[in-house]
């Protein structure tokens, strides 16, 4: 076997990469492709149809004329708009503190094992199988003051003394439809935290009681602290579907009383399905897209 030398007395370096490097990244580029395929099709594309719609002037049914910045320029005319945003910020505001509360004290109290623990955790995490829409159409059924069962059994309990207008004022809508909220999604964010606090080390805790903390100092001190990452994306995921919220609104009280419960996404609904101006619904769309983008990335820098 012969070794090329050269005149310095060292191999030649290899400049190519090797047949192996290459290799690999042509199979990483391939496994990557399919989810590539599917973010392009079903969120990337989609995305860019709605920005250049924003820009246009966009009929039902007819020609797309470009008219770019008008849609955006005329947002704040909206007569709904204004209320909306005011609106559906009081409900995720409101949504958000009670439901991460309910969902924490739900965790804590299904943490440890013990017997029966099991039905416990299937019983809270059951509603969340429910689909939206059909939860909505049960606490509209339960709260119906013709036909529902709540009412018949406060007055015969004499808790009331006549059927409660669930839906009929502004405020019972909004707290009905927290309520409708709470009992759909309490299970599944109480299972993410639950999954954060079986993370937390138990030698953790046990050191905490050999010093003598109380169980106030070992949840301000240890579980918490240790808890915030889970916290951080409940509370994620509880802020932007709050701020997204349309089915519990469409399906539970129709934006009603009065349109006291519409929410930014029903302005954008209809903006595009009733008064059939599919670039001002685009329009709205982007600004309420760029705010949860921003939203998120403050709230992410704040509970890293």
């Amino acid at each position: 076997m012969t070794l090329t030398i050269t005149r310095s007395g060292r191999r030649p370096a290899h400049t190519a990469p090797s047949a192996r490097w290459r290799s690999r990244k042509v199979q990483g580029w391939l496994y990557a492709a399919p989810t590539a395929v599917i973010v392009g099709v079903l969120f990337i594309a989609p995305l860019a149809l709605v920005v250049w719609m924003s820009l246009n002037r966009w009929p039902l049914l007819g020609q797309a004329t470009f008219n770019a910045p008008d849609n955006y320029l005329k947002i704040g005319d909206n007569p709904l708009f204004i209320d909306a945003v005011l609106f559906t910020l009081k409900y995720t505001a409101i949504t958000t503190v009670l439901l991460s509360a309910v969902a924490l004290g739900l965790a804590l109290l299904v943490q440890d094992r013990r017997p029966g623990i099991g039905f416990f955790r299937t019983a809270f995490f059951l509603p969340g199988a429910v689909g939206f829409a059909a939860a909505g159409l049960l606490f509209y059924g339960m709260l119906n003051n013709d036909f529902g069962p709540i009412d018949p059994l406060l007055q015969a309990l004499h808790i009331t003394s006549e059927p409660v207008k669930w839906i009929g004022t502004p405020n019972m809508a909004l707290f009905s439809t927290i309520a409708l909220v709470l009992w759909r999604f309490a299970g599944f964010n109480m299972l993410i935290l639950l999954t954060g606090l079986q993370a937390i080390p138990t030698e953790v805790y046990e050191a905490a009681r050999s010093d003598g903390a109380n169980r106030r100092q070992v949840f301000t001190k240890i579980t918490l602290p240790l808890l915030r990452p889970t916290l951080a994306l409940m509370l994620i995921l509880s802020v932007t579907g709050s701020l997204l919220a349309f089915d519990q609104f469409f399906v539970f009280t129709n934006g009603g009383p009065d349109n006291s419960t519409v929410s930014m996404v029903m302005v954008v609904y209809r903006d595009a399905f009733f008064r059939f101006d599919l670039g001002g619904a685009a329009a709205l769309s982007v600004v309420l897209l760029v705010a949860l983008v921003g939203l998120n990335t403050v709230m992410m820098r704040r509970l890293r």
